[in-house]
């Protein structure tokens, strides 16, 4: 696995995650827990100006190591979900097809790079050869990326992480997940309905498990005005794989113009030949 990373020797999980794992009887959770509090400094308010120019450096090389790391992987589809789900767990199978199929469409899997939803997808991308990719912040030393990945590119800034799951991506699938998955739901909800990315297709797969949310946006939000009909329709909540395939798909070809080509074979002496351009 190719790893791109801005440090060398992470750190360990931090004491209040340590501590909310142990009172709840578990094991620290995946991507709770960063090396470096930077996100937490910028956010502290103004520093030194000389401090705030060495961060704006920092912060720039967090883009420029994501864009060199994912400019050649090809069309993405992004899919998140909760890391706490086993491989006997109904979602995770669920989410390790979607990657199959997504992989065998010729799209590249871009995930957290995490155990759970994120493995599952990044597994089923490898069992048809396609490309598996993890983006993440820098991660306590206890967690390591799950075993399913050609790239690993790791990031000092959440912020940052979050713009490259978005930039390089034709579509989201959206696996049951907590407060994360939350708000890369709402995230890219926004940024769809305020006409700064496209109208990817946003797919909520486990529709039990996102009931009241629905409710909350189809019926509660509509209903108060605050957001309108249209806005709900940019959601599809569904537990048909074909159904989401067919919004990804036809999203793909005639709203972004993505156009097909035949995969390499072996016999011909090709390598690597991308499906999708």
């Amino acid at each position: 696995m190719d790893e791109i990373r801005p440090e060398k020797s992470p750190g360990s999980a931090p004491a209040e995650e340590k501590q909310a794992a142990a009172e709840a009887g578990q094991a620290p959770r995946w991507g709770k827990g960063t090396e470096q509090a930077e996100d937490g400094h910028f956010l502290e308010g103004p520093h030194a100006r000389s401090y705030e120019l060495r961060r704006l450096f920092r912060i720039a090389a967090d883009f420029i190591r994501g864009f060199r790391g994912l400019h050649f992987v090809g069309p993405c589809v992004t899919v998140f979900g909760s890391a706490r789900f086993q491989q006997d767990h109904r979602y995770y199978e669920m989410a390790r097809e979607m990657g199959s199929r997504l992989g065998r469409a010729g799209f590249t899997i871009l995930t957290g790079g995490g155990p759970g939803i994120m493995e599952a997808a990044n597994r089923g991308a490898r069992e048809v050869a396609a490309r598996s990719i993890g983006c993440n912040i820098i991660l306590p030393k206890e967690q390591k990326p799950n075993p399913y990945l050609d790239r690993w590119v790791e990031f000092r800034y959440f912020f940052v992480r979050k713009v490259m799951l978005v930039k390089y991506s034709y579509a989201f699938v959206v696996f049951p997940g907590g407060f994360g998955t939350m708000d890369e739901i709402f995230e890219c909800a926004t940024l769809i309905q305020t006409g700064k990315i496209r109208n990817f297709p946003l797919i909520l797969m486990g529709t039990d498990y996102w009931k009241p949310l629905q409710e909350f946006i189809c019926h509660g939000m509509v209903g108060e005005a605050t957001i309108l009909p249209a806005d709900c329709d940019r959601l599809l909540f569904t537990d048909s794989l074909d159904e989401a395939m067919e919004r990804i798909l036809t999203a793909a070809t005639k709203e972004f113009g993505l156009v097909w080509q035949p995969s390499a074979k072996w016999y011909f002496g090709e390598s690597e030949m991308a499906k999708a351009k």
